[in-house]
């Protein structure tokens, strides 16, 4: 079990979204997750988001998996990488699970990088916090200040920029962490083969929650009333002037969306909640009933919470779940139960408590396992 070393308090409070920062020995006694030949066994995989980033002669290419082998795989100027293997490797979930902490609709993804010495992606710029934890291996790591820099090799995908001036240069050892904030430009470079880990937390933009919420608006089919103002009066001198008290009026209109705070509660519960990634559901088969489900578990079956589902709740409204961007209203009496569903990992005939006894709440929650977004576990977890 991985866990930090330093305080998650202090480190908020000085360094998040404000400054790039170095923890030596973050996560101590630090050993990797998963090993090379399982991050390349992952790259292999149809659904799984995986690169071979290589650089030859200054010339930079990028080939998107999955692959079929790696015999030729470079020995120098070569990363693999493979994104939201917490999805799919357990060793790297439980690295996931050191950052729980943290606002979890915020969390992206954890992406493994196997690098071969002078492997890395350039120096390059993301609108993302990062941190980037060390495996094996040693990696050197140059972060430099926010500012305007000349973007390079488009073609590639690297959001790659032409250099910057650091003030950030270190050597990473197994365990350091490196913190990164949006908008600070770095670069990695591989000094022996390597393994290292980036946890990535991915805000959204302005625009993006906007055009999501008039999208809502429009699928929710309202706002469908035009402007009306019966004590609007005659323009004779100026027909064509766009009156300050209509464009206010139609503000207003625009405003009483907005300010909608019911539509708006469920709207953001489910935006935030899609799936960023694919994920490894799984359906079973025969499907469970709801009868069956309860007493399984009665008899001592625990449920565990896919990797990656994005499982969310408003802390005063626990009545409403919010999974893979959609909104489950749980049953009269079960709220309790909503924390401890999207809080923890996982589900056991203790943790339902008062829900167990409502007849109403079986369903959904066989749909759920149904759906593969809870799956039942051989052997309790200890």
């Amino acid at each position: 079990m991985y866990q930090f070393q330093f305080s998650l308090a202090e480190f908020m409070a000085t360094h998040w979204h404000q400054s790039p920062t170095v923890i030596r020995q973050g996560l101590a006694d630090f050993d990797d997750p998963i090993e090379p030949e399982e991050v390349a066994g992952l790259a292999m995989e149809e659904d799984i988001d995986s690169r071979l980033v290589t650089q030859a002669d200054g010339k930079w290419q990028v080939a998107n998996g999955p692959f079929e082998h790696f015999d030729d795989f470079p020995e120098t100027h070569a990363q693999l990488v493979v994104q939201a293997a917490n999805h799919w490797h357990l060793g790297v979930r439980e690295l996931a699970d050191a950052f729980t902490s943290l606002p979890q609709w915020l969390f992206d993804d954890v992406m493994v990088c196997y690098s071969q010495p002078q492997g890395g992606v350039g120096p390059h710029i993301d609108q993302y916090d990062v941190f980037i934890v060390q495996g094996q291996g040693r990696r050197r790591w140059r972060v430099g200040p926010k500012g305007d820099y000349q973007e390079a090799n488009l073609d590639t995908g690297l959001k790659q920029i032409t250099g910057f001036d650091a003030i950030i240069d270190v050597v990473l050892e197994p365990g350091d962490i490196l913190y990164i904030p949006p908008g600070f430009p770095h670069e990695g470079d591989t000094l022996e083969p390597s393994l290292s880990y980036s946890i990535g937390y991915r805000s959204p933009k302005a625009r993006e929650l906007l055009s999501s919420y008039a999208d809502q608006v429009i699928v929710d089919e309202a706002g469908d009333n035009h402007f009306h103002w019966p004590a609007m009066s005659a323009q004779p001198d100026a027909p064509a002037a766009l009156d300050p008290q209509h464009l206010a009026q139609m503000d207003e209109m625009m405003m009483a969306l907005m300010h909608d705070e019911t539509r708006k509660k469920r709207w953001i519960g489910e935006f935030l909640s899609q799936a960023r990634h694919e994920l490894d559901l799984l359906s079973p088969d025969p499907q469970w009933q709801p009868d069956s489900l309860k007493a399984a578990m009665q008899d001592g079956l625990c449920l565990e919470k896919l990797s990656g589902l994005r499982a969310f709740y408003h802390a005063d409204q626990p009545e409403m779940v919010f999974m893979l961007g959609e909104s489950f209203d749980l049953p009269e009496g079960c709220e309790s139960l909503t924390p401890k569903l999207c809080n923890q990992r996982f589900v056991d005939w203790e943790t339902l408590g008062k829900a167990a006894d409502n007849s109403l709440f079986w369903p959904m929650l066989t749909l759920w396992v149904n759906r593969g977004y809870w799956y039942p576990l051989e052997e309790a977890p200890e």
